[in-house]
């Protein structure tokens, strides 16, 4: 039977989007829920820099570990159970938190919201590939990545200002029933795919071709054939090298640093946040139309500038005589706001170094990246922390702060030369450049 395909999304499918990002949005709040409280956690658990580390690690772990199996089982069941039961992980989770008496209890609350945060992007991408024509795919995604980041001005602004007008129980509990609500909603609105097809699947507008939606992980074998391809490395480590500084500052670091550290106040802290927040979101399309434009110039032009920039805002930051002045703290954060845009043009390599059939893998492999930086960067920042004594809210200080932040040197230099390895063996890949000329016949020459 001939399907007539789809004009274009309808009224139903925009609802089912909007539904499934109103979701993401309150997934990010709550992944950065402890990103303006994180004082107040150190202080409610009795916590060590160490362990408050610990609970954004507990959470990027599950989250990342996650990916495959969510993977899997949107393949098998669609998008709408799969997000309803990341919502409830999450609500869970977030009430745990809200009741936990210890720090052991808090880290399963941590881990329980990385469980259900895996689900809710991937869940929503899979909804763009089903209602949306293949067209509006790449547009929708990077919209969808631009909206979801406000939960991390949500978490930054109204999240700590009703914990410091009720309590720690009440915020907690609060943001947990919304999270049951927004599961009701996602159980009752969101529709795998259209009532007229069977399958889940992408519709071209301008062929007429239609594609089964598949999530489906690689074998073993395929990811060692993504891992192969310099592209697919390229890819690992542009991604591992340019968003670790800002997730480390947002999600946990930040608000002590500015607050305890440089003698902020909360609201000034709370700005700068945000403005990370917003010129992210800002600088989001620019670079993609770039990358777009331009795919051989990505990592020249893009990716080791963001990181460049990054660097010598943190080291003018730390090299400051005294406290930083206002002008130099926003100039940070938007130094930092590059490197969320610049990790997306990892996904552009991982999708253009691919075929079709192993792209999930390269993907995946990519995503695991940014993870990894992270969480070694989160980890690292808290134990310099605690080997200088400095490791709760009554020892915070300026000078502790800025040699912890100088662990992050290592990450930076280590990514930056494995992407420049990369991309010149990705352009020899490519005939590009000429290949290497082994030592051996070099001295023969």
């Amino acid at each position: 039977m001939i399907r007539t395909p789809l004009a274009g999304p309808g009224a139903r499918a925009w609802l089912i989007w909007t539904v499934g990002v109103s979701a993401y949005v309150l997934a990010i709040t709550n992944r950065s829920s402890l990103s303006a409280v994180g004082v107040d956690a150190a202080a409610r658990f009795d916590a060590d820099a160490a362990t408050l580390s610990l609970f954004a690690v507990v959470q990027l772990a599950v989250y990342g570990g996650m990916q495959i199996p969510i993977g899997v089982l949107l393949d098998r069941f669609g998008a709408r159970p799969i997000m309803t039961i990341g919502m409830l992980l999450m609500a869970v989770g977030q009430l745990t938190m809200a009741l936990s008496p210890n720090v052991g209890v808090a880290i399963v609350a941590r881990m329980l919201l990385g469980a259900g945060d895996a689900a809710i992007f991937p869940g929503v991408l899979r909804l763009i590939a089903t209602w949306f024509p293949a067209q509006r795919g790449p547009l929708m995604v990077q919209f969808t990545g631009i909206v979801g980041q406000t939960g991390q001005l949500v978490a930054l602004i109204p999240l700590a200002a009703l914990l410091h007008a009720t309590t720690w129980t009440i915020t907690f509990g609060s943001v947990a029933g919304l999270g049951v609500l927004f599961a009701i909603l996602v159980a009752l609105l969101i529709r795998n795919h259209p009532p007229d097809r069977d399958e889940d699947v992408s519709v071209d507008t301008d062929t007429g071709a239609i594609r089964v939606v598949t999530s489906a992980i690689d074998t073993g074998v395929g990811i060692r054939a993504a891992w192969a391809h310099p592209g697919t490395r390229l890819a690992f480590w542009s991604h591992f090298t340019t968003p670790f500084a800002g997730t480390a500052f947002v999600l946990l670091w930040g608000m002590p640093f500015l607050t305890a550290g440089e003698g902020r106040t909360v609201t000034e802290a709370a700005t700068i946040m945000s403005t990370y927040v917003v010129v992210g979101m800002v600088l989001g399309p620019v670079m993609g139309e770039f990358s777009r434009r331009s795919p051989h110039l990505r990592s020249k032009a893009l990716v080791l500038p963001a990181v460049g920039v990054q660097v010598v805002a943190w080291l003018a930051v730390i090299a400051y005589p005294g406290p930083a002045p206002l002008w130099l703290l926003f100039a940070l954060a938007v130094a930092l706001a590059m490197g969320g845009p610049a990790s997306m043009i990892a996904f552009d390599h991982a999708r253009t170094h691919n075929p079709s059939h192993r792209l999930s893998t390269a993907t995946g492999v990519t995503n695991a990246g940014g993870f990894l930086a992270a969480l070694v960067a989160i980890l690292l920042i808290g134990l310099a922390l605690d080997l200088q004594g400095a490791g709760t809210p009554s020892t915070y200080s300026l000078d502790a702060f800025r040699i912890a932040f100088l662990t992050q040197l290592p990450l930076w230099l280590l990514g930056t030369a494995f992407i420049l390895v990369e991309r010149k063996r990705t352009r020899i890949r490519l005939g590009m450049d000429p290949p290497r000329v082994p030592r051996r016949h070099r001295r023969r020459g």
